[in-house]
């Protein structure tokens, strides 16, 4: 290949880059919204897909998922949810009891106990809150104007007591204020964030657009 020829080449690549990654931002900028409740729906649903695959005896795939959400949640079993046991909340002292000692910080479960799910249950609640905000976002998406951040401190504040209190041993929070605190979360994340993201893809959809039609009309 002589200088020509690579100089064309780069000229060719130079031009299909920006072609290929405008094509892109064009249909991100339209699917946003479905690429953000896939994540989340899977987010929610791969960590109860763990005790299900426990209970049905595929421990390699099941504990393939709570290794994947390890460094995303302390899972801690006396704060998550379990499946497929007499009980679907344990405290820390009524899985001693069980267990005749202490808990291990990464127990999954049993058959007597049930198995718990790979987040704890304020993530399940937040995350989960998220999703069904997403889709129901989706109804609305032109629609709902964006939460007032006053309104957002006042949603999050919750769970910010609750989870600092827990923190420094001032009262162990309960399954029911995880759930209550963490939905409020949620809700305010879904409710802040969405309307505006719905406004700045729609901007960005209409000049990837503009920008297609300009290079196809050359």
């Amino acid at each position: 290949m002589n200088k020509g020829q690579g100089a064309s080449q780069n000229e060719i690549w130079s031009q299909r880059i920006p072609y290929v990654l405008t094509h892109f931002i064009h249909w991100f900028s339209a699917h946003w919204l479905l690429l953000a409740n896939v994540v989340l729906f899977l987010y929610v649903g791969l960590p109860f897909l763990a005790p299900v695959l426990m209970y049905t005896g595929h421990e390699r795939l099941a504990k393939a998922i709570y290794l994947l959400f390890r460094p995303l949640c302390h899972q801690l079993p006396e704060r998550s949810f379990f499946l497929f046991g007499p009980r679907w909340v344990y405290s820390y002292a009524q899985l001693s009891h069980a267990l005749g000692g202490n808990v291990p910080r990464r127990f999954i479960g049993n058959q007597a106990l049930g198995f718990k799910v790979a987040i704890c249950e304020r993530d399940v609640v937040i995350y989960g809150t998220m999703f069904l905000g997403g889709l129901f976002f989706s109804f609305v998406r032109r629609r709902l104007a964006p939460l007032r951040l006053k309104a957002f401190v006042g949603l999050i504040i919750p769970m910010a007591i609750d989870g600092t209190g827990q923190l420094l041993g001032l009262w162990t929070s309960t399954w029911w204020s995880r759930v209550l605190t963490g939905s409020l979360f949620g809700l305010a994340c879904i409710w802040l964030a969405y309307p505006y993201l719905e406004t700045g893809m729609r901007e960005i959809h209409i000049q990837a657009s503009k920008t297609l039609r300009e290079w196809e009309d050359t």
